[in-house]
């Protein structure tokens, strides 16, 4: 895997009878769009609502997986201020606040705070 690979929700999804969205997928998406390069750098890819969510699970295996979810592409430098996880032999980060500082880290955007 050369890129990074971010799962998100889709905004507008249905819940319980009427349209939601992920808060911590939009503040991601957020990100993205005040830093539009990092969005060209990465492989995004919307899983449904409900478990398991196929893309992760693929890649992560069994388990009820969290988006927003960035799984890291081999031998990249994560840094250390991202709480960075394993699965199946795969790195990955799987909330909203350390993927934006590992996108500090890794392409210089300012901290969140």
């Amino acid at each position: 895997m050369t890129r990074d690979i971010l799962f998100l929700l889709a905004p507008g999804f249905e819940d319980m009878g009427r349209r939601e969205f992920c808060p911590e997928c939009a503040e991601v998406w957020g990100v993205l769009h005040y830093f539009p390069a990092i969005k060209e750098a990465l492989d995004i890819r919307y899983q449904p609502l409900g478990h398991p969510r196929p893309g992760l699970v693929e890649l992560l295996g069994d388990g009820d997986w969290n988006c927003p979810t960035l799984v890291l592409a081999e031998d990249v430098d994560a840094g250390s201020a991202a709480k960075v996880q394993t699965a199946n032999g795969l790195r990955f980060v799987d909330n909203a606040r350390d993927i934006a500082r590992y996108f500090t880290h890794r392409y210089g955007t300012p901290s969140p705070r």
